[in-house]
């Protein structure tokens, strides 16, 4: 996928294209809240299908698994068809799956259901992304994609108190119907709103075109792996946006109730101020970006920080930690958005796409790993007599301790390589 090879000159940011990005960002949001519907969701499913925890993380990680492989087939969507067309005909699907799991009547169906909403939110972040690199400066590359990403916080908001509320007042049924009407509403808002101008590579003669095939774009991805910075970003990826989500997404509502006794709405409280704190920490992260090697630093000192949290949260049992720790890794999270302008300067313009859609291929297959493999962890946990939240955030702190040292110890993307990009 390329975002800016056979593109103009971004414009400088104009009040239209703002507005349609924040039209692209209600489709993130909605993906965002679906993939955090876990916390609160998780305990009544339990109780509604018998849910062992393996079930639960399977249940989790399947949008994320859904959403991770089709990064690549969207990436060629969004270059061959445009971000507008390939949100509107995807983002159906997402509607498709949200009905499925209001109404499934096992947990197979919640299951498709689950994968259904996986698919149709697949381009929703890849969409922004790729409208920010085409349609803004690329010195504001950093700062508009935290802002991007605070604004879909909003999804995560509402998967906290008010989605707790509405499941407590119905029924977890109930929580999927509204999320799928939102869905319906962000569709109709991209398609009255989101035009794209015609590119060059719109324009020109077909004879001039090379189209673009899923099995060329998987031929475009090998010279990534050529370059030695390629597998410790990969490593860093899978680990750092899937803590938080496994935490914030799965994990937070079910230790809240069972370790602590707190009530549904109590866990939703707890969860809407960690997402109030993760909303806040991307905008931060962008507008302080440091750049350069210290940027490298802040992102491997961030993810060390986190993990001694979650070694916190394991061998505690203090409502103290459990709720403060949350909040304060909530306000830690935004640093993963450094991750993409590591990427957009660690490549050559030509290969930025294809590294965007790698890194977040690698970021959502991340979160489906951790998810499930937390899921067995706690599920080994409960049989052998041991805390399952013990395992979970044992798991959690080991793997994301894991990616940070690969990151460490394989090569990373000169600096020079950096500052030449920053200033071409």
């Amino acid at each position: 996928m390329n975002t800016n090879a056979a593109s103009p000159p971004p414009p400088r940011w104009t009040s239209s294209a703002a507005a349609m990005l924040v039209a692209l960002a209600t489709a993130f949001a909605l993906s965002q809240a679906f993939r955090t519907v876990g916390a609160m969701m998780a305990t009544p499913l339990t109780s509604h299908f018998g849910l062992t925890p393996q079930q639960l993380g399977s249940w989790a990680g399947t949008f994320h698994f859904m959403f991770g492989i089709m990064q690549l087939a969207m990436g060629v969507s969004i270059d061959m068809f445009g971000v507008r067309r390939t949100v509107l005909t995807a983002f159906p699907l997402a509607i498709a799956g949200a009905v499925l799991c209001a109404m499934a009547p096992n947990f197979h169906a919640l299951l498709l259901g689950q994968a259904l909403i996986g698919v149709g939110c697949a381009p929703a972040f890849l969409a922004c992304t790729v409208f920010i690199a085409r349609h803004f400066d690329a010195s504001r590359f950093t700062a508009m994609s935290g802002l991007v990403m605070s604004l879909a916080g909003m999804g995560i908001l509402f998967t906290g108190t008010p989605l707790a509320l509405l499941i407590e007042a119905s029924s977890w049924r109930v929580g999927y119907a509204v999320l799928g009407a939102f869905a319906v509403l962000s569709w109709l808002i991209i398609f009255w709103r989101v035009r794209e101008p015609a590119r060059a590579v719109d324009i020109a003669p077909p004879e001039q075109m090379e189209r673009q095939s899923l099995r060329k774009a998987v031929r475009e991805l090998l010279p990534l792996f050529a370059m030695p910075h390629t597998l410790g970003l990969l490593c860093f990826a899978c680990v750092s946006y899937a803590a938080f989500i496994t935490l914030r997404g799965l994990w937070l509502g079910p230790v809240l109730h069972d370790r602590h006794g707190l009530s549904l709405v109590a866990s939703g409280n707890v969860a809407l101020v960690m997402t109030v704190a993760g909303m806040i920490s991307p905008t931060l992260f962008g507008r302080m970006d440091p750049g350069g090697v210290r940027r490298t630093h802040w992102m491997m000192g961030c993810a060390f920080a986190g993990a001694l949290m979650f070694g916190a949260m394991a061998f505690t049992h203090s409502p103290l930690v459990d709720i403060g720790l949350p909040i304060i890794y909530g306000l830690l999270s935004g640093y993963s958005v450094l991750q993409y302008a590591y990427t957009k300067n660690a490549y050559p313009a030509a290969m930025t796409g294809r590294a965007m859609a790698l890194m977040n291929m690698a970021m959502f297959l991340g979160v489906s790993l951790m998810q499930w493999t937390t899921g067995v962890a706690a599920s080994w946990a409960v049989a052998n007599g041991v805390e399952p939240f013990r395992a979970v955030f044992l798991t959690v702190a080991g793997m994301l301790a894991a990616g940070n040292l690969a990151f460490f110890l394989l090569p990373r993307a000169p600096a020079r390589a950096a500052s030449a990009q920053l200033s071409a």
